[in-house]
């Protein structure tokens, strides 16, 4: 009961042992009373809990034979200073650091969404890498680099097959879009989803500058599963074989065929470790808005 003597119905109640036996649980009825059967004899504990109040515990000795009534107990209301842990769930902190990398831009507006400055990240969940995916897609400055990408291969014809003018702008700018949107969702999200793993760079920052350059060149071939533990990356080769694939519904008959999907694929893998290098050792310190989540962020530990 409260202290006004009313029943506390719902109160949860713990009876642990001595001789370390598994503890017992009951809940407290709308009369606020509880009971044990099958109690061995000998010390035993009692811990009592409700939300709002204090814990409330009593102590004695059961006689062999002995049907023991506890007399009535009652609960002190916590007080205001009673600290309170909230602890997160792992999808809770994975939500929060992917909203921090939201915010992460290169020089200050360029999206750098797919690195996580804490080494120990919390996997992401499926729908979080399609949100990553989706937010990267979608960013009104992607849709200005497809523009820039498309203007030089104007500027140097290729993919000659779609002529020139603004017709054959259109359909440079259509083709570097989906490159770059079929990319994104097979690579960072559809399979990171079906083979759990994680799309995202880890910075590793410390180190020497041998070790900082094999890890990143490492990374264009190999990635973190949710399991925490490093992996061939799948999910990325398979991504840009399957991204490769679907452009030749779109790109101009002389630029399709099963070899230029392997060659585009080598030169995304080695696209993929040089922008990993520029990740290690560059970026980092033009993106002022990266996660509160970096370990370095207050500029100790991490160079």
């Amino acid at each position: 009961m409260d202290q006004t003597g009313a029943f506390i119905a719902g109160a949860r109640v713990s009876l642990a042992r001595e001789d370390q036996s598994p503890s017992q649980e009951a809940l407290a009825g709308d009369d606020g009373q509880f009971s044990f059967a099958n109690v061995a004899p000998g010390p035993f504990q009692l811990t009592i809990a409700s939300p709002g109040f204090s814990p409330q515990t009593v102590s004695g000795i059961l006689q062999p034979g002995e049907n023991r009534v506890v007399p009535q107990i009652p609960l002190a209301v916590a007080s205001a200073d009673t600290e309170v842990k909230v602890v997160l769930s792992r999808v809770e902190v994975a939500e929060a650091e992917i909203k921090d990398e939201e915010k992460q831009r290169l020089l200050g507006f360029i999206p750098n969404f797919y690195v996580s400055y804490d080494p120990n990240a919390v996997p992401l969940t499926s729908k979080q890498k399609f949100e990553l995916a989706w937010k990267t897609t979608v960013d009104p400055v992607s849709f200005g680099l497809v523009g820039f990408t498309a203007g030089l291969q104007q500027a140097a014809n290729n993919f000659s097959g779609y002529g020139q003018g603004a017709q054959g702008f259109g359909k440079r700018y259509g083709a570097s879009f989906a490159d770059s949107a079929t990319g994104t969702l097979l690579g960072g999200a559809i399979l990171p989803s079906l083979m759990k793993q994680d799309p995202r760079y880890f910075y590793k920052g410390t180190g020497s500058k041998r070790s900082r350059i094999l890890y990143a060149l490492a990374n264009a071939v190999i990635c973190k599963g949710d399991n925490g533990h490093w992996q061939p990356n799948y999910s990325g080769i398979f991504g840009g074989m399957a991204s490769g694939g679907i452009s030749t519904l779109y790109y101009p008959p002389e630029d399709r065929g099963a070899g230029l999907v392997f060659e585009n694929l080598g030169f995304g893998i080695a696209e993929s470790a040089v922008t990993n290098l520029f990740q290690e050792f560059f970026i980092r310190k033009v993106t002022p808005n990266r996660s509160k989540f970096d370990p370095g962020k207050s500029g100790k530990g991490t160079p």
